[in-house]
């Protein structure tokens, strides 16, 4: 076959405007990373992992997790930020790294309103007081009072500085009137292990992990830090019933780098809208004491500005303000 010579010359320029339109195939094309700021076997892993595979399903291609774990969360966090703007980098944002941390820390990475695409939420859920089984109390008056008389010795874990336990330890601090050291780890596993063996008194900790624990007799709960009981363990007292107004919820929410186009927002949002309506996954996250919360693109980054904005002057009266 022969062309003329006049489409011979208009190929080259005819070109640039074919390649955009034939490099944008539908989105997901290809295996989508997703960052967990926090380290394997923790609850947040469980449950990216459990939304992950539910994505997974619903896109026909790979939501493969990898964990970068580091400074409360921020070290994921800023990855996910710096990477490329096209859909296939997303991760976990939430009350740790975009509410806490904006206040807690005088210099970021990143910037929360600036650096992100907030696609939807993702759970709910409280956190949950352990405390060592050789610790000699049996409910929240009792720790109070322990705590009291030993200004200083009782130690409690959390996931690290900034996060929601942490805050959540901090506000028990101020609202109880004591003085608990706080102790940090690198996600919440190896504060786990290390309130088993007696190496710090008590956690705060999302709600999975120690509640498995609780109900093995591992460990002894006292309270859940939302203002009423968690329906995924209803017989366990809110710490609000003997602090009232004490209430800190986690929330977790997918984020990407700014920049991503609109129509790969409306495609992760309606998938993240099917995999959180999914009856499967619904009760796989209450098994674990989650609450699955789906938000709009604008919703989620609505509640983003709200929670840091109510979170601000706790940080600031529990001296929590690093340089």
């Amino acid at each position: 076959m022969s062309i003329s010579r006049r489409t011979a010359l208009a190929l080259p320029m005819a070109a640039p405007a074919l390649a955009p339109a034939l490099a944008q195939a539908p989105w997901p094309a290809q295996t989508v990373r997703y960052i967990n700021p926090y380290p394997p076997g923790g609850p947040t892993d469980t449950l990216s992992r459990r939304l992950c595979q539910k994505l997974t399903e619903l896109s026909g291609q790979q939501f493969i997790v990898e964990n970068r774990s580091g400074a409360g969360g921020n070290v994921g966090v800023d990855v996910v930020a710096k990477s490329r703007p096209d859909g296939y980098t997303l991760g976990l944002g939430g009350i740790a790294s975009h509410g806490v941390a904006p206040s807690m820390y005088a210099s970021l990475p990143f910037d929360v309103a600036r650096d992100f695409s907030y696609i939807s939420g993702m759970w709910q859920l409280p956190n949950l007081l352990a405390v060592n089984l050789d610790l000699p109390v049996q409910n929240v008056a009792e720790l109070i009072a322990l705590a009291r008389a030993r200004p200083g010795e009782l130690t409690f874990g959390s996931a690290g500085p900034g996060t929601s336990l942490h805050l959540a330890g901090e506000m028990f601090n101020l609202m109880a009137g004591v003085r608990m050291v706080h102790v940090p780890y690198r996600g919440s596993a190896p504060a786990q292990l290390d309130l088993l063996a007696g190496r710090v008194s008590m956690m705060f900790d999302n709600i999975p992990g120690t509640l498995t624990l609780s109900r093995q007799g591992r460990v002894r709960p006292l309270g859940v830090t939302s203002a009423g009981r968690s329906p995924a363990a209803p017989d366990i007292p809110a710490i609000s019933e003997t602090l009232p107004g004490f209430d800190v919820v986690s929330w977790t929410c997918l984020i990407g780098p700014a920049g991503i186009p609109s129509p790969v927002i409306t495609r992760l949002s309606g998938l993240m809208r099917e995999a959180l309506a999914a009856p499967d996954l619904q009760a796989s996250y209450l098994e674990l004491g989650a609450s699955a919360w789906f938000t709009t693109p604008e919703e989620t980054s609505n509640y983003q500005a709200r929670s840091q904005a109510a979170l601000a002057p706790v940080v600031r009266a529990a001296g929590l303000r690093a340089d």
